[in-house]
This record gives C-alpha cells, sequence and structure tokens, in this order.
C-alpha cells in the first residue's frame, strides 16, 4: 500500500514513519502542515523548518502545505490537501487525541483513503520506553504544563526523563507523551535516519506569565552518525 504520513519532525509522527517501513508499507512521502497561526487545535507549530532537514535525513521526499491554523477551517484545507494525494492511506502518530483522530479520520473517509493509526491508544510508558530502546534521539521543543519549566526545553528523552514525566502525570496529570499539548518533541536521530541533525544553533524563549516556552533552533545541518 502506498502511504503519506502525516509529519511535524515529533517523535509521535517519525516513529510512525519508521512502523511504516517496518510493516511493509511504501511511504511515498512526509506530509507537513504548516499553519499561520501558531495556536492551531491540529498541527505542530515549533522549529516546521526541521522537517524539510529531517526528511533529507531519513531519504523521504516531503510536501509542505500552508494552513490557516484556525480551528475546523485548517481540518477543511487538510482534507483537500489528502484527497489530491497519489496514495492508498494516511498514517498518522496519534496516540490519545480524540479531536485530531477523529478529524482525520473523517478526512481520510471523504476521499476514498485509509486511514493508519499504528500508535492509537497505545500504552504510553510502552511508548516512551520503546522509543529509547529503538535508539531515536528525541529532544523536548516546547513546554506549556504545570511542572515543566525552563530546564526542560532542549532535554533529550530518556529513561530517566520518562520516570519524571512519570512523577508529573501522578501529580498534575501531565500526559506521558504529552498528548494533551503539554509539549512538543523533536526528533534528530533514529534507526530510519541515514544522517543525524546536529543543532549548530539553539535558543530557549521562556514566559513567566503563561509558565511556557520553546526550544528554537536557529541553525542546524546533516552530520555523519
Amino acid at each position: 500500500m502506498k502511504v503519506a504520513v502525516l509529519f511535524s519532525g515529533g517523535k509521535d509522527s517519525t516513529r510512525t514513519v519508521h512502523w511504516c517501513l517496518e510493516n511493509g508499507y511504501d511511504v511515498k512521502y512526509l506530509v507537513n502542515f504548516v499553519p499561520k497561526n501558531k495556536d492551531s487545535y491540529m498541527f505542530h507549530s515549533v522549529n516546521l523548518e526541521m522537517t524539510k532537514l529531517a526528511a533529507k535525513a531519513i531519504g523521504i521526499k516531503i510536501k509542505q502545505f500552508d494552513v490557516s491554523g484556525v480551528k475546523e477551517v485548517e481540518v477543511e484545507e487538510m482534507g483537500k490537501t489528502i484527497e489530491k494525494l497519489n496514495v492508498d492511506g494516511i498514517a498518522c502518530g496519534g496516540i490519545k487525541s480524540d479531536y485530531q483522530k477523529q478529524r482525520i479520520e473523517k478526512s481520510c473517509a471523504n476521499c476514498g483513503k485509509k486511514m493508519i493509526a499504528p500508535f492509537w491508544h497505545y500504552n504510553e510508558e510502552n511508548f516512551m520506553r520503546e522509543l529509547i530502546d529503538l535508539r531515536f534521539k528525541v529532544i523536548i521543543s516546547s513546554v506549556s504544563s504545570l511542572g515543566l519549566t525552563k530546564n526542560w526545553l532542549g532535554r533529550e528523552i530518556d529513561h530517566a526523563t520518562v520516570d519524571e514525566l512519570i512523577k508529573l502525570n501522578k501529580k498534575y496529570g501531565v500526559s506521558i507523551v504529552f498528548e494533551g499539548g503539554e509539549g512538543e518533541t523533536l526528533a534528530v536521530d533514529g534507526p530510519i535516519f541515514k544522517k543525524r541533525i546536529e543543532i549548530l544553533e539553539s535558543r530557549k524563549i521562556w514566559d513567566d506569565k503563561t509558565s511556557s516556552g520553546i526550544f528554537e533552533v536557529l541553525k542546524a545541518r546533516l552530520a555523519h552518525k
């Protein structure tokens, strides 16, 4: 089956690419939606310029599309784009977000394409532990939740990170996989990467009023593994 993977450069979509390749799907290209409104309900907005570099590192063509980022309007825009893609199915990395899954599922159904969500309702801790054991290197690119401070920005996800997230889940209800909007991530290496992404320059932007921030990549390149 020919598929396109909805791709943000984060842990969920990157692992979905890996899953599709491991399970015999023909991944024709990665699809990245760039919302003009950074508070999009559907799509990531941090470090999206890195998706092109990630696609190059993985070796799969990427298609980028601008969307408004306006609630529900962006869903219609996504649906029109999906309809035009010359593939049989659309794969996404959703784990718990009913909002996103239902809208992607409806968009696929409207144009006769199959939706593939390999990690839907997957155990959150298992997902994170397996991500690490598969040797994906993932950093935290944004945080917006109680318990997640400026120090989390740019942090690599390892088993100690997961241990801390489990504690924050028990204390504040933080999703271990950030499915409640608590944070975003960026994958810079992994088993499907032919080259790794090397971050050369970055900065942390923090807002004390909202206790949220982003880890912005200013300069990066591909490097040999």
